[in-house]
Protein backbone atom coordinates (compact mmCIF):
# COMPACT_ATOMS: atom_id res chain seq x y z
CA UNK A 1 0.00 0.00 0.00
CA UNK A 2 1.45 3.37 -0.91
CA UNK A 3 2.20 6.05 1.91
CA UNK A 4 -0.61 8.17 -0.07
CA UNK A 5 -3.10 5.46 0.21
CA UNK A 6 -2.19 4.11 3.82
CA UNK A 7 -2.95 7.78 5.47
CA UNK A 8 -5.65 8.54 3.50
CA UNK A 9 -8.30 5.78 3.94
CA UNK A 10 -12.36 6.20 3.86
CA UNK A 11 -14.12 6.63 6.88
CA UNK A 12 -15.80 3.74 7.44
CA UNK A 13 -15.28 -0.11 7.31
CA UNK A 14 -16.65 -2.34 4.52
CA UNK A 15 -19.12 -4.78 6.49
CA UNK A 16 -19.33 -7.19 3.25
CA UNK A 17 -15.92 -7.65 0.77
CA UNK A 18 -16.51 -6.11 -2.20
CA UNK A 19 -14.71 -6.79 -5.64
CA UNK A 20 -11.11 -5.69 -6.42
CA UNK A 21 -11.88 -3.24 -8.69
CA UNK A 22 -14.68 -1.22 -6.39
CA UNK A 23 -12.22 -1.26 -3.66
CA UNK A 24 -9.54 0.23 -6.11
CA UNK A 25 -12.23 2.59 -7.21
CA UNK A 26 -13.09 4.06 -4.09
CA UNK A 27 -9.19 4.30 -3.26
CA UNK A 28 -8.27 6.01 -5.99
CA UNK A 29 -11.60 8.41 -5.39
CA UNK A 30 -10.60 9.29 -2.18
CA UNK A 31 -6.86 9.62 -2.54
CA UNK A 32 -5.55 13.27 -1.59
CA UNK A 33 -4.52 14.21 -5.34
CA UNK A 34 -7.97 13.59 -6.26
CA UNK A 35 -10.07 14.92 -3.13
CA UNK A 36 -7.98 18.33 -2.81
CA UNK A 37 -8.08 18.55 -6.92
CA UNK A 38 -11.70 18.81 -6.40
CA UNK A 39 -11.83 20.84 -3.66
CA UNK A 40 -9.57 23.30 -5.26
CA UNK A 41 -11.50 23.04 -8.58
CA UNK A 42 -14.49 23.56 -6.44
CA UNK A 43 -12.46 26.81 -4.85
CA UNK A 44 -11.54 28.31 -7.84
CA UNK A 45 -14.63 27.73 -9.72
CA UNK A 46 -16.42 30.07 -6.84
CA UNK A 47 -14.12 33.19 -8.11
CA UNK A 48 -13.72 32.50 -11.95
CA UNK A 49 -17.04 32.54 -12.52
CA UNK A 50 -17.29 36.75 -12.62
CA UNK A 51 -14.46 37.31 -14.90
CA UNK A 52 -16.27 35.83 -18.79
CA UNK A 53 -19.53 37.83 -17.23
CA UNK A 54 -17.72 40.87 -15.63
CA UNK A 55 -18.94 43.03 -18.72
CA UNK A 56 -22.46 41.75 -18.47
CA UNK A 57 -23.16 41.95 -14.76
CA UNK A 58 -22.02 45.84 -14.84
CA UNK A 59 -24.58 46.67 -18.00
CA UNK A 60 -27.40 44.49 -16.16
CA UNK A 61 -27.02 46.82 -12.62
CA UNK A 62 -26.07 50.06 -14.49
CA UNK A 63 -22.39 50.35 -13.09
CA UNK A 64 -19.54 50.57 -14.69
CA UNK A 65 -16.28 47.76 -15.46
CA UNK A 66 -14.56 48.83 -13.03
CA UNK A 67 -17.07 49.20 -10.55
CA UNK A 68 -18.27 45.64 -11.47
CA UNK A 69 -14.61 44.42 -10.80
CA UNK A 70 -14.40 45.72 -7.08
CA UNK A 71 -17.02 42.71 -6.12
CA UNK A 72 -13.68 41.09 -5.71
CA UNK A 73 -11.82 43.50 -3.57
CA UNK A 74 -14.87 42.82 -1.61
CA UNK A 75 -15.13 38.76 -1.15
CA UNK A 76 -10.67 39.00 -1.19
CA UNK A 77 -11.04 41.14 2.17
CA UNK A 78 -13.43 39.26 3.40
CA UNK A 79 -11.48 35.86 2.13
CA UNK A 80 -8.33 37.07 3.27
CA UNK A 81 -9.61 37.76 7.09
CA UNK A 82 -10.58 34.80 7.28
CA UNK A 83 -7.73 33.27 6.48
CA UNK A 84 -5.44 34.58 9.05
CA UNK A 85 -8.15 33.71 11.31
CA UNK A 86 -8.59 30.19 10.61
CA UNK A 87 -6.32 28.89 12.45
CA UNK A 88 -8.37 30.19 15.67
CA UNK A 89 -11.53 29.74 14.61
CA UNK A 90 -11.75 26.22 13.38
CA UNK A 91 -10.49 24.98 16.77
CA UNK A 92 -10.80 21.12 16.80
CA UNK A 93 -12.83 20.95 13.43
CA UNK A 94 -11.50 18.14 11.53
CA UNK A 95 -9.61 19.31 8.15
CA UNK A 96 -12.61 16.57 6.07
CA UNK A 97 -15.35 18.53 8.15
CA UNK A 98 -13.98 22.02 7.38
CA UNK A 99 -13.07 21.30 3.34
CA UNK A 100 -16.67 19.73 3.32
CA UNK A 101 -18.62 22.62 5.19
CA UNK A 102 -17.03 25.12 2.76
CA UNK A 103 -17.58 23.71 -0.02
CA UNK A 104 -21.32 23.39 1.03
CA UNK A 105 -20.82 27.39 1.57
CA UNK A 106 -19.50 27.73 -1.48
CA UNK A 107 -22.68 26.19 -3.02
CA UNK A 108 -25.11 28.33 -1.21
CA UNK A 109 -23.17 31.77 -1.95
CA UNK A 110 -23.23 31.19 -5.70
CA UNK A 111 -26.90 30.82 -5.83
CA UNK A 112 -27.45 33.46 -3.87
CA UNK A 113 -25.65 35.56 -6.25
CA UNK A 114 -27.27 34.16 -9.29
CA UNK A 115 -30.77 35.27 -7.84
CA UNK A 116 -29.61 38.80 -7.10
CA UNK A 117 -32.00 41.38 -8.01
CA UNK A 118 -29.46 44.52 -7.91
CA UNK A 119 -25.73 44.62 -7.52
CA UNK A 120 -25.37 45.42 -3.88
CA UNK A 121 -27.49 42.17 -2.95
CA UNK A 122 -24.91 40.53 -5.71
CA UNK A 123 -21.77 42.25 -3.69
CA UNK A 124 -23.04 40.76 -0.55
CA UNK A 125 -24.17 37.43 -1.61
CA UNK A 126 -20.49 37.58 -2.79
CA UNK A 127 -19.42 37.56 0.85
CA UNK A 128 -19.56 34.00 2.07
CA UNK A 129 -18.16 32.94 -0.68
CA UNK A 130 -15.10 34.84 0.39
CA UNK A 131 -14.99 32.62 3.21
CA UNK A 132 -15.52 29.48 1.69
CA UNK A 133 -12.46 30.45 -0.47
CA UNK A 134 -10.49 31.17 2.37
CA UNK A 135 -11.76 27.35 4.28
CA UNK A 136 -10.83 25.40 0.85
CA UNK A 137 -7.77 26.94 -0.01
CA UNK A 138 -6.11 26.77 3.39
CA UNK A 139 -7.62 23.58 3.88
CA UNK A 140 -6.52 22.16 0.82
CA UNK A 141 -2.90 22.73 0.37
CA UNK A 142 -2.69 22.40 4.52
CA UNK A 143 -4.43 18.85 3.33
CA UNK A 144 -1.74 18.28 0.48
CA UNK A 145 0.81 18.39 3.21
CA UNK A 146 -0.42 16.79 5.87
CA UNK A 147 -2.08 13.54 4.41
CA UNK A 148 0.94 12.13 2.43
CA UNK A 149 4.31 11.46 3.34
CA UNK A 150 7.12 14.16 2.28
CA UNK A 151 8.36 12.66 -0.77
CA UNK A 152 5.09 12.75 -2.14
CA UNK A 153 4.46 16.58 -1.32
CA UNK A 154 5.38 18.00 -4.28
CA UNK A 155 3.49 15.42 -6.59
CA UNK A 156 0.00 16.04 -4.51
CA UNK A 157 0.47 20.06 -3.93
CA UNK A 158 0.98 20.10 -7.71
CA UNK A 159 -2.06 17.84 -8.34
CA UNK A 160 -4.32 20.06 -5.83
CA UNK A 161 -3.08 23.50 -7.18
CA UNK A 162 -3.81 22.28 -10.82
CA UNK A 163 -7.62 21.93 -9.39
CA UNK A 164 -7.63 25.73 -9.96
CA UNK A 165 -6.42 25.85 -12.98
CA UNK A 166 -9.03 23.03 -14.58
CA UNK A 167 -11.81 25.25 -13.26
CA UNK A 168 -10.35 27.59 -16.25
CA UNK A 169 -9.87 24.27 -18.54
CA UNK A 170 -13.27 23.11 -17.78
CA UNK A 171 -15.01 26.05 -16.51
CA UNK A 172 -14.40 29.18 -18.57
CA UNK A 173 -16.10 27.06 -21.79
CA UNK A 174 -19.20 26.57 -19.92
CA UNK A 175 -19.50 30.14 -17.91
CA UNK A 176 -18.82 31.65 -21.35
CA UNK A 177 -21.69 29.36 -23.24
CA UNK A 178 -24.20 30.22 -20.13
CA UNK A 179 -23.35 33.49 -20.56
CA UNK A 180 -24.61 33.94 -24.01
CA UNK A 181 -28.09 32.79 -22.63
CA UNK A 182 -27.58 34.60 -19.04
CA UNK A 183 -25.18 35.41 -16.71
CA UNK A 184 -26.80 33.88 -13.87
CA UNK A 185 -26.73 30.61 -15.45
CA UNK A 186 -22.77 30.59 -15.17
CA UNK A 187 -23.14 30.16 -10.90
CA UNK A 188 -24.33 26.88 -12.29
CA UNK A 189 -20.47 25.86 -12.21
CA UNK A 190 -19.60 26.81 -8.73
CA UNK A 191 -22.48 25.49 -7.35
CA UNK A 192 -22.34 22.21 -9.05
CA UNK A 193 -18.60 21.68 -8.90
CA UNK A 194 -19.11 22.23 -4.69
CA UNK A 195 -21.43 19.59 -4.93
CA UNK A 196 -18.93 17.07 -6.12
CA UNK A 197 -16.18 17.88 -3.89
CA UNK A 198 -18.52 17.61 -0.86
CA UNK A 199 -19.58 14.36 -1.93
CA UNK A 200 -15.95 12.97 -2.08
CA UNK A 201 -15.33 14.75 0.75
CA UNK A 202 -17.76 13.12 2.76
CA UNK A 203 -16.25 9.77 1.93
CA UNK A 204 -12.67 10.58 2.96
CA UNK A 205 -10.57 10.00 6.16
CA UNK A 206 -11.53 12.91 8.64
CA UNK A 207 -7.89 14.00 9.14
CA UNK A 208 -6.16 15.84 11.85
CA UNK A 209 -8.09 18.77 14.03
CA UNK A 210 -7.27 22.40 12.22
CA UNK A 211 -5.90 23.62 14.98
CA UNK A 212 -3.60 20.68 15.67
CA UNK A 213 -2.45 21.25 11.93
CA UNK A 214 -2.21 24.88 12.67
CA UNK A 215 0.70 24.55 15.59
CA UNK A 216 1.02 28.05 16.26
CA UNK A 217 -0.81 31.71 15.73
CA UNK A 218 -0.51 33.02 12.28
CA UNK A 219 1.20 35.97 14.06
CA UNK A 220 3.98 34.17 15.53
CA UNK A 221 4.73 32.60 12.22
CA UNK A 222 4.67 35.66 10.23
CA UNK A 223 7.86 36.82 13.12
CA UNK A 224 10.01 34.68 11.09
CA UNK A 225 11.38 36.68 8.83
CA UNK A 226 12.62 33.81 6.42
CA UNK A 227 8.30 33.44 6.50
CA UNK A 228 7.79 37.05 6.87
CA UNK A 229 9.64 37.86 3.37
CA UNK A 230 8.28 34.86 1.87
CA UNK A 231 4.33 36.28 2.63
CA UNK A 232 4.88 39.84 1.35
CA UNK A 233 6.46 38.03 -1.73
CA UNK A 234 3.32 35.98 -2.28
CA UNK A 235 0.93 38.56 -1.19
CA UNK A 236 2.47 41.45 -4.66
CA UNK A 237 2.30 38.52 -6.75
CA UNK A 238 -1.36 37.21 -5.76
CA UNK A 239 -1.99 40.82 -6.37
CA UNK A 240 -0.82 40.81 -9.77
CA UNK A 241 -2.12 37.70 -11.07
CA UNK A 242 -5.49 38.38 -9.53
CA UNK A 243 -4.99 41.59 -11.79
CA UNK A 244 -5.37 39.54 -14.37
CA UNK A 245 -7.52 37.16 -14.10
CA UNK A 246 -10.50 39.64 -12.87
CA UNK A 247 -9.73 42.26 -16.05
CA UNK A 248 -8.41 39.46 -18.79
CA UNK A 249 -11.96 38.73 -19.75
CA UNK A 250 -13.44 42.61 -20.07
CA UNK A 251 -9.67 43.33 -22.13
CA UNK A 252 -10.82 40.46 -24.82
CA UNK A 253 -14.71 41.13 -24.82
CA UNK A 254 -13.63 45.43 -24.90
CA UNK A 255 -10.67 45.60 -27.05
CA UNK A 256 -11.89 42.63 -29.59
CA UNK A 257 -15.29 42.84 -29.42
CA UNK A 258 -15.20 39.13 -28.22
CA UNK A 259 -18.74 36.71 -26.98
CA UNK A 260 -18.43 35.36 -23.77
CA UNK A 261 -17.93 32.46 -25.33
CA UNK A 262 -15.28 33.33 -27.37
CA UNK A 263 -13.60 34.42 -24.07
CA UNK A 264 -14.55 31.34 -22.21
CA UNK A 265 -12.55 29.64 -24.60
CA UNK A 266 -9.40 31.88 -24.30
CA UNK A 267 -9.21 31.95 -20.79
CA UNK A 268 -9.26 28.20 -20.67
CA UNK A 269 -6.48 28.20 -23.11
CA UNK A 270 -4.56 30.67 -20.46
CA UNK A 271 -6.08 27.52 -17.74
CA UNK A 272 -4.28 24.60 -19.64
CA UNK A 273 -1.04 26.90 -19.65
CA UNK A 274 -1.46 27.25 -16.28
CA UNK A 275 -1.31 23.50 -15.42
CA UNK A 276 1.60 22.99 -18.08
CA UNK A 277 3.91 25.08 -16.15
CA UNK A 278 2.74 24.21 -12.96
CA UNK A 279 3.60 20.75 -14.26
CA UNK A 280 6.77 21.42 -16.43
CA UNK A 281 8.20 23.41 -13.32
CA UNK A 282 7.28 20.93 -10.36
CA UNK A 283 11.21 19.13 -10.34
CA UNK A 284 12.81 22.91 -9.63
CA UNK A 285 10.06 24.08 -7.80
CA UNK A 286 10.71 21.07 -5.49
CA UNK A 287 14.13 22.68 -4.21
CA UNK A 288 11.98 25.66 -2.95
CA UNK A 289 15.02 28.27 -4.40
CA UNK A 290 14.41 32.26 -4.07
CA UNK A 291 16.26 32.02 -7.54
CA UNK A 292 13.37 30.48 -9.40
CA UNK A 293 10.55 32.75 -7.64
CA UNK A 294 12.70 36.00 -8.79
CA UNK A 295 13.17 34.87 -12.25
CA UNK A 296 9.51 33.97 -12.56
CA UNK A 297 8.41 37.21 -10.80
CA UNK A 298 10.30 39.13 -13.05
CA UNK A 299 9.44 37.56 -16.19
CA UNK A 300 5.42 37.48 -15.18
CA UNK A 301 6.16 41.65 -15.02
CA UNK A 302 7.21 41.74 -18.78
CA UNK A 303 4.03 39.46 -19.72
CA UNK A 304 1.86 41.47 -17.84
CA UNK A 305 3.01 44.89 -19.51
CA UNK A 306 2.72 43.30 -22.83
CA UNK A 307 -0.74 41.95 -22.21
CA UNK A 308 -2.04 45.48 -21.66
CA UNK A 309 -0.02 47.12 -24.07
CA UNK A 310 0.07 45.31 -27.16
CA UNK A 311 -2.93 44.17 -28.19
CA UNK A 312 -2.69 44.10 -32.44
CA UNK A 313 -5.01 40.92 -32.62
CA UNK A 314 -6.94 38.39 -30.53
CA UNK A 315 -4.99 35.63 -31.21
CA UNK A 316 -2.15 37.55 -29.92
CA UNK A 317 -3.22 38.58 -26.94
CA UNK A 318 -4.29 35.17 -26.55
CA UNK A 319 -0.81 34.15 -27.18
CA UNK A 320 0.81 36.49 -24.55
CA UNK A 321 -2.06 35.36 -21.65
CA UNK A 322 -1.14 31.84 -22.13
CA UNK A 323 2.42 32.41 -21.67
CA UNK A 324 2.03 34.71 -18.47
CA UNK A 325 -0.27 31.62 -17.26
CA UNK A 326 2.37 29.13 -18.14
CA UNK A 327 4.45 31.74 -15.88
CA UNK A 328 2.64 31.90 -12.85
CA UNK A 329 1.50 28.22 -12.91
CA UNK A 330 5.09 27.87 -12.15
CA UNK A 331 5.78 30.49 -9.50
CA UNK A 332 2.53 29.31 -7.87
CA UNK A 333 3.41 26.25 -7.20
CA UNK A 334 7.25 26.99 -6.12
CA UNK A 335 5.90 29.70 -3.80
CA UNK A 336 3.60 27.16 -2.50
CA UNK A 337 6.71 24.75 -1.25
CA UNK A 338 8.59 27.58 -0.46
CA UNK A 339 6.36 28.34 2.31
CA UNK A 340 5.92 24.67 3.08
CA UNK A 341 9.75 23.97 3.46
CA UNK A 342 9.74 27.14 5.56
CA UNK A 343 7.87 26.32 8.78
CA UNK A 344 7.17 22.23 8.32
CA UNK A 345 5.50 21.79 11.32
CA UNK A 346 2.98 24.96 11.08
CA UNK A 347 1.47 23.74 8.27
CA UNK A 348 -2.26 25.46 8.32
CA UNK A 349 -0.88 28.28 9.19
CA UNK A 350 1.49 28.59 6.35
CA UNK A 351 -1.06 27.87 4.37
CA UNK A 352 -3.49 30.23 5.60
CA UNK A 353 -0.93 32.83 5.06
CA UNK A 354 -0.52 31.84 1.41
CA UNK A 355 -4.44 32.16 1.19
CA UNK A 356 -4.77 35.51 2.89
CA UNK A 357 -1.91 36.62 0.53
CA UNK A 358 -3.93 35.42 -2.18
CA UNK A 359 -7.27 36.54 -1.17
CA UNK A 360 -5.70 39.92 0.02
CA UNK A 361 -4.01 39.70 -3.46
CA UNK A 362 -7.69 40.05 -5.39
CA UNK A 363 -8.26 42.69 -3.04
CA UNK A 364 -5.35 44.53 -3.78
CA UNK A 365 -5.39 43.56 -7.47
CA UNK A 366 -8.80 44.98 -7.96
CA UNK A 367 -8.41 47.86 -6.80
CA UNK A 368 -5.06 48.57 -8.32
CA UNK A 369 -6.26 47.63 -11.36
CA UNK A 370 -9.29 48.84 -11.56
CA UNK A 371 -8.19 52.43 -10.46
CA UNK A 372 -5.38 52.19 -13.49
CA UNK A 373 -7.82 50.96 -15.86
CA UNK A 374 -9.97 53.54 -15.28
CA UNK A 375 -7.15 56.30 -15.50
CA UNK A 376 -5.85 55.62 -18.85
CA UNK A 377 -7.00 52.18 -19.77
CA UNK A 378 -5.57 48.79 -20.38
CA UNK A 379 -2.27 49.82 -21.14
CA UNK A 380 -2.33 51.81 -17.67
CA UNK A 381 -3.42 48.29 -16.27
CA UNK A 382 -0.78 45.87 -17.74
CA UNK A 383 1.86 48.40 -16.23
CA UNK A 384 0.35 48.33 -12.58
CA UNK A 385 0.05 44.74 -12.37
CA UNK A 386 3.89 44.20 -14.00
CA UNK A 387 4.80 46.92 -11.26
CA UNK A 388 3.35 44.21 -8.72
CA UNK A 389 4.79 41.26 -9.95
CA UNK A 390 8.59 42.71 -10.23
CA UNK A 391 7.75 44.07 -6.47
CA UNK A 392 6.71 40.31 -5.58
CA UNK A 393 11.04 39.87 -6.35
CA UNK A 394 12.07 42.64 -3.98
CA UNK A 395 11.63 40.88 -0.74
CA UNK A 396 13.19 37.51 -1.79
CA UNK A 397 16.20 39.61 -3.53
CA UNK A 398 16.87 41.06 -0.31
CA UNK A 399 16.63 38.24 1.71
CA UNK A 400 18.98 36.43 -0.18
CA UNK A 401 20.33 33.00 -0.70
Amino acid sequence: MTPEKRLFRASYDEPVPVGAAIRAGRARLVAPAVALFLTLLAAQAGVLVLAPILVDVARDFGVSTATAGQVRTLTGLVAGVTALLLGRLAGGVALRTLLAGGTLLLALSSLLTALAPSFAVFALAQIPTGIAVAVLVSGGVAGAAEWVEPAERARVVAWALAGQAAAWVVGMPLVGAAADVSWRLAFALPVATALVAAGVLSVCRAGPAAAEVARVPLRTLLRDRAVAAWALGELLAFSAWAGILVFAGALLIESYGASPSLTGLVLAAGGASYIAGNFALRGLAARSTRGLLIVLALLASVGAAVLGAARPALAVTALVFAALSAIAGGRTLAGSLFGLDAAPERKLAVTSARTAAGQFGYLVGSAVGGAALAVHGYPALGLALAALFAAAAVPHLLRGG
